[in-house]
């Protein structure tokens, strides 16, 4: 059995890689360990960990990394913690091989660890671009430091067999989002509000922003504009999700809690977990922010997407996103657009670029036949022109 060590750092991230998880740990030829860190250990990100041992799994070894701060240094500092738990996590595990999803500083750090102590790496959603983003320089760095590549759609395959890995070891499998999705498994209106005391109304708005990680100082100016923009619409209901723990986080936060507070049926969640989070997208009219989820869950569900700023500039998007500029003017256009009934209709007809489903399956079924001997050393794929 191959020993088969899953990183999370996140509860959006863990909501996509769970289908994956479960099926590694059912599989008879793998073996599952998995790490936890990040915000799943941090009470002011909600302590989702108890989201993961909901779903009835395991955690080998807890990473605490967050500093109390939100500030580049903090960050740089994070991962440099983060850092010295991996070595340890990983000397204790050594596993056969890690594997990883998407871009974020604590999955850099994971990756690095896992280099230097000589383990294979395979890595989820590679080859995509937001460049906006200090994410987009770990992700393709990610990239390079991996052995296996499963990819989201076939131009992302393209661009990171472009950096150089073998095309044998790239796979496009769709992305993990989609393939989570079971329309017939989601809550009702009434199930949400039992569950999270939302009050309906005709017209319902989710919104989930983070910051623009490599801009200086933008996010009080962006999240001021959003809030005005949403303060013009009529009777709403207003759901926020709040964001990542990045650079220049907690002063969204903070204008969040505040607008919630005077504004009515507006409501606020640290994590909603992948059911209610995708539940919420379902009984929406429109989805609103920066978050990749908008580009690609929320499609799959036929929802409009407005698509706010630089954050995921340079990601494939289908025709159900609206892309607009971080101000007020700009977002309230947008919505109004999103909102009319011509728009909601061809929402629900867009074709997702990010597949139909299946990503878990031919994910678990790559790392059972995958052979590990000799893979450390890559060979430099040189496209001819």
């Amino acid at each position: 059995m191959k020993s088969i060590c899953v990183v999370t750092g996140t509860r959006a991230e863990f909501g996509l890689l769970s289908s994956v998880i479960k099926l590694i740990d059912q599989s008879p030829k793998l073996k599952l360990q998995l790490i936890a860190t990040g915000m799943h250990l941090s009470p002011e990100f909600g302590l989702t960990i108890s989201e993961i041992e909901e779903a009835g799994l395991s955690v080998n070894y807890e990473i605490e990394m967050l500093l109390s701060a939100d500030t580049p240094s903090a960050i740089t500092k994070a991962m440099g913690v983060g850092l010295i738990g991996f070595a340890d996590a990983l000397r204790k595990l050594n596993p056969d091989l890690l594997l990883v999803l998407g871009d974020r500083f604590e999955i850099f750090t994971a990756v690095v660890a896992a280099m230097n102590a000589r383990i294979p790496i395979a890595h989820i959603h590679g080859g995509e671009a937001t460049e906006g983003l200090v994410d987009e320089a770990c992700r393709h760095s990610i990239t390079k430091m991996a052995h296996i590549h499963f990819v989201a759609a076939e131009d992302y395959r393209r661009r990171v067999i472009q950096l150089g890995e073998q095309p044998a070891r790239v796979f496009n499998v769709g992305a993990l989002g989609v393939d989570g999705i079971d329309p017939s498994a989601l809550l009702s209106k009434e199930q949400l509000t039992q569950s999270l005391g939302i009050d309906f109304l005709d017209v319902s708005i989710l919104v989930t922003f983070h910051p623009v990680t490599l801009e200086d100082n933008t996010s009080e100016k962006y999240i001021s504009e959003l809030l005005e923009a949403l303060d013009r619409i009529g009777k709403a209901t207003i759901i926020f999700t709040m964001p990542n723990a990045d650079a220049d986080g907690r002063v969204i936060i903070e204008a969040i809690n505040e607008f919630v507070s005077h504004r009515d049926h507006a409501y606020s969640f640290n994590s909603l977990g992948a059911l209610r989070y995708l539940s919420c997208v379902s009984n929406a009219n429109v989805v609103v922010g920066n978050s990749s989820s908008g580009l690609i869950e929320v499609p799959a569900l036929g929802k409009p997407t407005v698509n706010i700023g630089e954050r995921q500039r340079g990601r494939l998007r289908g025709g159900s996103v609206i892309d607009c500029g971080p101000d007020s003017e700009s977002i309230t256009r947008a919505i109004a657009q999103a909102l009319t009934a011509e728009f909601q209709s061809s929402a629900r007809d867009s074709e997702n670029p990010y597949g139909s489903g299946g990503a878990s399956k031919a994910i678990v079924r790559q790392l059972e036949r995958v052979e590990l001997n000799g893979i450390l050393k890559k060979e430099f794929f040189d496209i001819t022109i």
